[in-house]
Order: C-alpha cells, then sequence, then structure tokens
C-alpha cells in the first residue's frame, strides 16, 4: 500500500481520491453533502491495478481525509462498505 501515491481533488459538491499509474487510474469518488459528512459513491480500479492494493490505499486516504478534516462517511460504494466491515478501527469515521 505504502508504494501509492494517491491524490485528492476536491470541489464543493463532489470529489475524488485518485491514484495514477503507468497511463492508468484508479479512483474512489464521493459527494460532499455538508461540510461534516460525505457519501463515498464509488470505487474503480481498473484489472491492471488488481491485486496491488489500489482499493485499500484509496480508501485508507479517505478514512485519513476524515479524521484530518472532521468529516463522517456513509459508505454507500459495495467496495468502502465491505473494506470498513475489515478494519473496525475505522469505526470512528462511518455512519
Amino acid at each position: 500500500m505504502s508504494d501509492h501515491i494517491v491524490t485528492r481533488e476536491h470541489g464543493a459538491t463532489k470529489g475524488r481520491f485518485v491514484i495514477r499509474r503507468e497511463g492508468g487510474e484508479a479512483e474512489l469518488t464521493y459527494s460532499v453533502t455538508t461540510p461534516t459528512l460525505i457519501i463515498a459513491d464509488h470505487t474503480g480500479v481498473p484489472d491492471s491495478f488488481r491485486g496491488t492494493g489500489a482499493g485499500l490505499a484509496l480508501v485508507q486516504a479517505l478514512v485519513d481525509a476524515a479524521r484530518a478534516d472532521g468529516f463522517k462517511i456513509v459508505p454507500l460504494c459495495p467496495f468502502v462498505n465491505a473494506t470498513r466491515k475489515k478494519h473496525p478501527e475505522w469505526a470512528d469515521v462511518f455512519v
């Protein structure tokens, strides 16, 4: 996971976390509902990224941002929700 560089693109109503590598892009998108609540909408990881931990790195970046910025996450995305369940130590940032 540490070999992934995750960047954040944040707007007023939407944003995403992105990993770019070898012409490919993995992303976790979210919608901003209030300054303290976001909805994790979708995680997309291309086949070339599979097995590299890219999806986990994206969710970890989301969790880290939630703790740093003081927002909670609604895990609408099935991948985010499944990953959240494997990491009970993240319970503080999910609703």
